[in-house]
């Protein structure tokens, strides 16, 4: 067994090398002060400060106070840029503190569980490393479109509003390295927070990996005790992860619903100018913090909604026993305890193989039989694990609330109903 250990171990340690690079590069010496300040050295962990300072709270503060341009022609006014510099500051904000927090306290691999990696299977490391090249593959969708649309639209405006606007000496050194100076800025503010939402994404995947490796268990001969163990380790790691994620995943949902009720009220006041030029940087922000804040959602509905699925898997693996072993039963012949053969019976699916036109199935929540081993355990254990299955909440929970499918449609409606409204008013082409 330590042999088996250590070779998971050094099988870890390669994939941590190869496959795990952007943790590396955060954890070095010569990047972790960028983003989270978990540098032992106090002048670097002082600079990271710096830098998310000028960045998050400086630059946007001078930028509103110089840029505002109350004097402009009606293209070039920024009569939302409060809005905009304040939503993405706050979301910033959050990230920063979260990040840097629970990096500084676990690091960032005990924060993505890779540390648990050489207890778990083969399978589960192997797609954990595919959700991680995924999830970084998200992040730079996300990220790269965004910076590029407002790339285009601070080059315009720089470009377009001439003297307009104050400057120093030379009016195109000054507008270039304003212009750079507010694209380093949303850049910074936008990757932090689309950074922590994938991290969260991530360690959700792990964990539904390992529930759907933990769905084999029960298409073989297993304990109810390992079950039950194994069940209960997943169990509290999901509250561990609801626990360091909860004040972040909440706080960002109350402020980006804050910023888009803030942007309908401003955006209907009576003579309010709206249209691409002046609300388009307003949209472009709604769109970032609303698309980083269903990324949370949708992996916390998921991983629950997995978790759920195997108490259905279960329950329906007890019904699948209990209907085997009364299966040669006559009326009249005794209720046995348990057969003596060791063969599998696939009997019940079999007029389910046949059916091809069913699409491929979920592991956990599917509509196949389960194979039954006929030496399988006793009827009293299933029950008491079926029971404890059907009376375990488990899944992503924010003090206390679960958040399942129900209530991501409940915020989903509501925040890609104001999404959209925003949209249809800043992009008018009629």
């Amino acid at each position: 067994m330590a042999e088996q250990r250590q070779s998971l171990l050094t099988h870890s340690n390669s994939n941590s090398n190869s496959n795990y690079w952007i943790i590396n590069t955060l954890e070095s010496t010569s990047f972790s002060w960028i983003f989270i300040g978990q540098s032992n050295n106090p002048y670097k962990s002082t600079l990271s400060y710096l830098i998310f300072f000028i960045f998050t709270i400086a630059v946007p503060i001078l930028s509103h106070i110089v840029f505002n341009c109350d004097a402009c022609d009606d293209d070039h006014r920024r009569p939302f840029d409060l809005i905009v510099q304040l939503s993405l500051s706050v979301c910033c904000t959050l990230s920063f503190l979260n990040l840097s927090t629970f990096a500084r306290k676990y690091g960032l691999r005990r924060f993505l569980f890779l540390d648990k990696l050489p207890d778990v299977s083969v399978k589960v490391r192997d797609g954990y490393s595919d959700q991680f090249h995924r999830s970084l593959n998200l992040l730079c969708s996300f990220i790269i479109p965004c910076f590029l649309a407002d790339c285009v639209y601070k080059i315009w405006w720089f470009s377009s509003v001439g003297n307009q606007i104050p400057y120093i000496y030379n009016i195109y050194i000054s507008h270039t390295l304003a212009c750079v100076l507010l694209l380093s800025s949303w850049l910074y503010r936008t990757s932090l927070f689309f950074l922590v939402c994938v991290l969260f994404k991530l360690t959700c995947a792990l964990q539904i990996l390992r529930l759907q490796d933990f769905s084999k268990v029960f298409e073989k001969q297993s304990d109810v005790g390992s079950i039950l163990k194994e069940h209960l380790a997943i169990k509290r790691t999901l509250r561990v992860i609801s626990h360091r994620f909860r004040s972040f995943i909440l706080a960002t949902l109350v402020s980006v619903t804050a910023s888009q009720f803030s942007s309908l009220l401003v955006t209907t006041k009576p003579g309010s100018l709206v249209n691409i030029s002046t609300a388009g940087e307003l949209a472009l922000c709604s769109v970032t913090l609303v698309s980083g804040l269903f990324i949370c959602l949708r992996s916390a509905a998921k991983i629950t909604h997995k978790v759920q699925s195997v108490t259905s898997l279960g329950t329906k693996w007890h019904t699948c026993a209990t209907i085997d072993s009364f299966d040669n039963v006559g009326p009249t012949e005794e209720t046995p305890v348990a057969n003596i053969t060791d063969r599998v019976d696939y009997h019940f699916n079999a007029h389910m193989d046949s059916d091809t036109d069913v699409e491929e199935e979920d592991e956990l929540d599917n509509t196949k039989m389960v194979p039954v081993y006929r030496e399988t355990i006793s009827y009293q254990k299933r029950q008491a694990l079926a029971t404890y299955f059907e009376n375990s909440r488990s899944g992503i929970t924010v003090f206390g609330i679960m958040l399942d499918r129900v209530s991501l449609r409940m915020i989903f409606a509501v925040e890609m109903s104001l999404t959209l409204w925003l949209l249809k008013k800043t992009i008018n082409f009629s």
